[in-house]
């Protein structure tokens, strides 16, 4: 069975190939979530000659399943705001609505963030062959609408000390191996970003 540390303090990723950028965040414990965590962290980019920022404030339970996160994005168009809100049972309110089509997520997924692949993984606690479906609700970055999107992750042998996961998102076409540091943080996401610190 997959075991983590607690994560750190913070972290980073320079966002790279799809996109130029960076991104920082900042973990606590949460306030509202018994031992739940809090996280609050922002990336700044220049895509498809687009520059945008997103900041996200996410709060997870014990379990890493997500509760609430704050979406905020800031580009040439203005400034938009989105709030998720989710039961831990996989039904979810986007900014106070009902959102039946991500019935059964448990995690969100923001488009802007190399961080959101650490939520499923540290619920998932596979063993090495094991494999989950991972749904999720996914914020866009540029206009902060919220999708389904359907990914898979199969846990492969260890590299080392760090756990690694071939990652699937059959709508995007895309496959590459996730590889995790001790924290269940992200190091190496192909063509999306690299660890930083």
């Amino acid at each position: 069975m997959s075991t983590f540390v607690p994560p750190p303090a913070t972290a980073a990723w320079t966002h790279e190939h799809a996109r130029q950028g960076f991104e920082v965040v900042y973990f606590r414990p949460s306030g509202d979530e018994p031992h739940g965590q809090h996280i609050v962290g922002c990336t700044t980019a220049v895509e498809d000659g687009l520059t945008w920022t997103v900041d996200y404030d996410i709060t997870l339970d014990a379990d890493w399943l997500t509760r609430r996160a704050v979406v905020t994005g800031r580009s040439e168009a203005g400034t938009r705001s989105t709030v998720l809100q989710a039961d831990g049972a996989g039904r979810w309110r986007v900014d106070g609505a009902p959102a039946p089509h991500l019935d059964g997520c448990l995690d969100v997924d923001l488009e802007s963030s190399a961080m959101t692949n650490t939520l499923p993984v540290h619920r998932f606690r596979l063993a090495v062959g094991g494999s989950s479906a991972a749904p999720a609700a996914y914020v866009r970055a540029l206009d902060l609408s919220v999708e389904r999107l359907e990914q898979n992750y199969r846990r492969v042998a260890d590299e080392g000390s760090r756990q690694a996961y071939d990652y699937s998102a059959e709508v995007f076409d895309f496959r590459c191996r996730l590889v995790y540091d001790e924290a269940g943080l992200v190091l190496s996401y192909p063509g999306i970003a690299t660890r930083a610190a």
